[in-house]
């Protein structure tokens, strides 16, 4: 690795809030102590988006069956596969026999009814169709089985020690867990596809709107109409799990992130989230630093296509303090990976960006490849070579 860029002063002021595993340790068992703001629930958990700080906690990691809050992984590789181009959002996909026979929360669809992953997604974020999950779990690994594995794989790279899904649904299975902490993760790196909020933010909608069995879809979240700067992402609920929600809301360039588990009713579960929304907004501001996609570096690719390749945020970047407390000379560090070598794929993590303050690190985010680079063929090195002599002839 190779550093290309050491300093940048964001802001002046006088103190930082830091941010490290030790100092979350501490306050998050200082707001469990001292602050209530999930009586009711099993287990809860409040975050920071861009940083993942974790503000309020409680049995965080504690496994409990996660209903239709499952579906957040799913809605996550859909919105990868779309992001890496390999599933569009007017694609058609054909329902089977299989996923048209879910229980539970569906939108009804029939065997071998089609209908466009626009149209799916929005039944799965707004609904909660256990058919369009399965639909469109099939149409991207062949079975509900295959995509099962995705979701497993995908929450072991994320980390998470304390999850295992045995379907895309949610739908009650042995071995069908989460917890808090670990469905907040999910949610913080669902939402950086900025798309999502665009349909797990929408209130009431309509599928099969030109023909006669036009299908009135109403947002399982209620606080996506009566919380302001609510956008998202799931609710769930079986007799097991009682009432769940991961939310999101945004105000002031802020986005946070709140969970719980089994709620006794929806009401109590809506207010412990809205409780802590309160807590997070009144409580911290964020200071941004990079959008997602963001060009921050380039690195020369050996044999490919293109000589270099710009890298980009994999995700929005932060810094975090208490409301009233502002940052003082930010350093930032990236660093970036040596010998490149095509192919190269959207989205490889070629590099980090590293935030730090002091000394201190506050926080480290991927850096990724913007664009596909494909391996030179020979004929492609042999006029780089000829140019290459050419002009220093």
């Amino acid at each position: 690795m190779k550093k290309l860029f050491i300093r940048l002063l964001l802001f002046a002021s006088i103190f930082i809030l830091p941010i490290s595993a030790n100092i979350h340790a501490e306050e998050n068992k200082t707001n469990t102590r001292g602050i209530q703001l999930a009586n009711d629930a099993k287990s809860a958990i409040l975050i920071e988006r861009d940083t993942g700080t974790v503000l309020y906690e409680k049995n965080a990691h504690k496994k409990l069956p996660p209903a239709s809050m499952t579906k957040i992984m799913t809605m996550l590789l859909i919105m990868e596969a779309i992001d890496k181009g390999e599933l569009s959002y007017k694609e058609k996909v054909r329902a089977s026999e299989y996923a048209a026979s879910m229980g539970g929360s569906q939108i009804f669809l029939e065997p071998g009814e089609e209908m466009t992953v626009d149209e799916l997604l929005r039944g799965i974020a707004i609904g909660s169709g256990n058919d369009a999950s399965v639909a469109m779990a099939e149409r991207i690994a062949g079975s509900e089985e295959a995509f099962v594995e995705m979701m497993n794989k995908k929450a072991k790279e994320l980390g998470l020690k304390n999850t295992s899904f045995q379907n895309s649904t949610g739908l009650p299975a042995e071995g069908h867990y989460s917890s808090a902490y670990d469905m907040a993760m999910m949610a913080r790196e669902l939402l950086k596809y900025e798309d999502i909020t665009k349909y797990t933010g929408i209130y009431e909608d309509y599928l099969r709107e030109n023909t006669d069995k036009k299908f009135w879809l109403v947002n399982t979240n209620r606080l996506v109409k009566f919380y302001p700067g609510v956008d998202g992402l799931k609710t769930g609920f079986t007799s097991e799990a009682k009432y769940c929600l991961t939310a999101t809301a945004k105000k002031n360039g802020m986005r946070v992130i709140a969970v719980v588990f089994g709620a006794s009713t929806p009401k109590d579960r809506n207010a412990q989230i809205t409780k802590m929304l309160d807590y997070a907004f009144s409580q911290y501001k964020t200071h941004p630093v990079y959008k997602r996609n963001e060009i921050i570096a380039r690195v020369n690719v050996s044999k490919g296509k293109k000589k270099a390749i710009a890298l980009v945020t994999s995700e929005p970047i932060s810094v975090l303090t208490k409301k009233g407390q502002s940052i003082d000379q930010i350093e930032k560090v990236i660093q970036t990976k040596e010998n490149v070598k095509a192919p190269i794929k959207k989205g490889d993590e070629l590099g980090v960006l590293i935030l730090k303050q002091d000394g201190k690190e506050l926080l480290r985010s991927p850096i990724v490849a913007k664009e596909n680079v494909a391996e030179a063929s020979w004929w492609d090195l042999f006029k780089r070579t000829l140019q290459n002599f050419t002009k220093s002839a």
